[in-house]
């Protein structure tokens, strides 16, 4: 296995297992968060697909350290990966940083 993707699973298994076993903000069962996830692969599939484009490409990876599978437009699957850990864990600590100053505000 690569290094970009042990690194891409790696930061998605934190991320889930920072939700599910420290944060809980519950967001995985939420449709807000879904349609937040849809919106960003909405945008993320169109850029990341002209950068990695293999026609053409502005971004190069070593492909010694990908798995080589590419969806959509050539796009590298541990993007995705990628793209959903980060965005997931920005919005776990809005949810969860969010909650506690609304309580500390109504305890004020």
């Amino acid at each position: 296995m690569g290094v970009y993707t042990a690194t891409a699973l790696a930061s998605l298994a934190i991320v889930v297992g920072l939700e599910l076993l420290v944060l809980r903000t519950g967001i995985f069962r939420t449709t807000q968060y879904w349609v937040a996830m849809a919106i960003v692969m909405a945008f993320q599939v169109p850029v990341d697909g002209w950068l990695t484009k293999l026609s053409d490409p502005i971004v190069l990876y070593n492909p010694d350290h990908m798995t080589g599978w590419r969806v959509p437009w050539d796009i590298p699957v541990e993007d995705f990966v990628f793209g959903f850990a980060m965005v997931t864990l920005a919005l776990m600590l809005w949810v969860r940083f969010g909650r506690d100053q609304t309580r500390n505000k109504e305890h004020a």
